[in-house]
């Protein structure tokens, strides 16, 4: 931010990063221009940063910090101390920990079926064919998680090892059946904003598939997509919107928040993923959806 921006009082707000992305996601640079427009001076801030005064700004929103995984306990801890921090910490804590989608199924959301596996369990790979997923219960960006056919016995194998190397290190581990939909009709990812009563529909993407196999390991902070915009079905966007009904809280809350959900061997769709900590909010792929966000932002500048 510049100096004249301080003189002339403008609010500042924290778009919140990671070291290895000081200048933020390209996408999120989107926002500054609309902001500015707004009278809202932004400085990408790196969360671990120890010179960083957090009070100096009206709103903190995470953006990208996208390398908290192996270090959850310091980010949700570091979010408690974060004054107006956009999604607030409770939440935060809340989702950082994929064990939510339990709490989701339990009351009658449509998710993905789950075996959840503590350090402390074994897995006994089922019997029974089929293709599955492995991935740990904190992570991102799909980092950490394969694909394996049961059927193959070298997958069975490195299934079996990709287990013991997250509980290894002290992960709890999710296997999900992988959903064959995922290779034609693709994932649907629907963003919401901040708006007049609640939380409201701004836009949706498709992503593409993206595990390919057994999981040898990634370089960087996330596993590269294949994105295009997608207009939602009505069934979609009714899962959305239930997903929604159902934070902790209620959905007035979140500044932001992404539904990704696949159709499940029925066509209907599960969800995959409720993402209101970082998640890419894919606003190259929406021309008005800076514009939106930057509205969302700055309602709660002004309120707060």
């Amino acid at each position: 931010m510049s100096d004249s921006h301080a003189a002339r009082g403008n609010p500042r707000v924290a778009l919140i990063t990671c070291a290895e992305l000081p200048e933020l996601d390209p996408d999120d640079r989107l926002l500054s221009a609309p902001l500015a427009e707004r009278g809202i001076s932004v400085e990408p801030v790196i969360w671990d940063s120890a010179e960083v005064d957090w009070a100096r700004y009206r709103l903190a929103v995470l953006r990208s910090p996208w390398d908290y995984p192996p270090r959850r306990a310091e980010f949700v801890a570091w979010a408690e101390t974060v004054p107006a921090l956009a999604n607030p910490a409770d939440l935060v804590r809340w989702n950082t920990d994929k064990r939510y989608l339990r709490e989701l199924a339990a009351a009658g959301l449509p998710t993905v079926p789950t075996t959840w596996l503590d350090p402390a369990t074994g897995w006994d790979a089922p019997p029974a064919t089929g293709e599955y997923v492995v991935k740990p219960a904190i992570g991102a960006g799909s980092l950490d998680t394969g694909r394996y056919d049961l059927a193959d016995v070298e997958h069975r194998e490195l299934a079996l090892a990709h287990v013991k190397r997250l509980h290894a290190a002290g992960r709890q581990v999710m296997v999900q059946p992988y959903l064959s939909a995922v290779d034609t009709a693709g994932e649907t990812a629907l963003l919401f904003f901040a708006g007049s009563g609640g939380l409201r529909f701004s836009h949706a993407v498709r992503k593409g598939p993206i595990l390919v196999g057994p999981d040898y390991g990634t370089e960087g902070l996330f596993r590269a997509e294949q994105i295009t915009p997608r207009t939602p079905g009505e069934a979609e966007l009714a899962v959305a919107e239930r997903v929604l009904a159902a934070l902790p809280g209620g959905p007035g809350r979140p500044l932001y928040a992404r539904v990704d959900l696949i159709p499940g061997p029925d066509g209907a769709p599960v969800l995959v993923e409720l993402e209101l900590t970082e998640p890419s909010l894919f606003l190259a792929h929406e021309p008005a959806a800076p514009e939106r966000l930057a509205d969302a932002i700055a309602a709660r500048v002004l309120t707060g």
